[in-house]
């Protein structure tokens, strides 16, 4: 399902390359998500902490070449499925404090798997609520944990465990984070351990 905004712009974002083809478009983003995951893993031993600034530079790395809006804030108001994500004139407010209560100081060390989700399943499900960018969130999310769990020596999330049959599950449970319920998602993110 696409989302929908005020202005609904269909099911195609204007794009620098003019692309229409909803497969194509598909195709380059899914291209600029594969770049941007080589080239921050390769750096890993550079990044000493987990800020927005970091969030920003994957979106923007990944998108730059096909959207203008890359690693910026959003600035239309977006819902999807009947829920509505926060007011895009918020998101600097929001994104402030989402960096000081979640992003703060990474922990020097993670004992084990439960530990590592424990402090990343609530930083997903409350990136995902927050829905900061116009397109990728999600994709930017998982990556930005998959680099937290690299960075302590852990595997990536197996995120492919999250099948259509459990869509609905991981939807609720960035819902959750509404309420600051983060629960769900740490529950979800047991499974997705390789």
């Amino acid at each position: 399902m696409k989302y929908q905004t005020p202005k609904s712009e269909d099911e195609i974002l204007p794009n620098k390359l003019g692309l229409t083809d909803p497969d194509k478009i598909a195709e380059e983003e899914y291209r600029g998500f594969l770049r941007a995951e080589i080239k921050f893993e390769s750096e890993l031993d550079k990044v000493d902490s987990f800020e927005w600034n970091l969030i920003s530079e994957i979106h923007k790395t990944a998108l730059h070449h096909l959207y203008e809006f890359a690693g910026e804030l959003r600035q239309v108001n977006m819902s999807k499925g009947g829920f509505t994500f926060p007011t895009a004139k918020f998101l600097p407010d929001i994104i402030q404090e989402f960096e000081t209560e979640f992003l703060g100081d990474l922990p020097k060390h993670v004992e084990g798997y439960e530990e590592l989700i424990q402090y990343v399943a609530p930083i997903h499900a409350e990136l995902l609520f927050i829905h900061p960018f116009r397109e990728g969130n999600g994709r930017t999310a998982r990556l930005f944990v998959d680099l937290i769990a690299a960075k302590f020596d852990f595997e990536k999330f197996s995120f492919g465990k999250i099948t259509e049959k459990k869509m609905s599950e991981y939807i609720k449970a960035v819902q959750s984070a509404a309420e600051k319920n983060y629960q769900p998602m740490i529950e979800l993110f047991r499974m997705l351990e390789k």
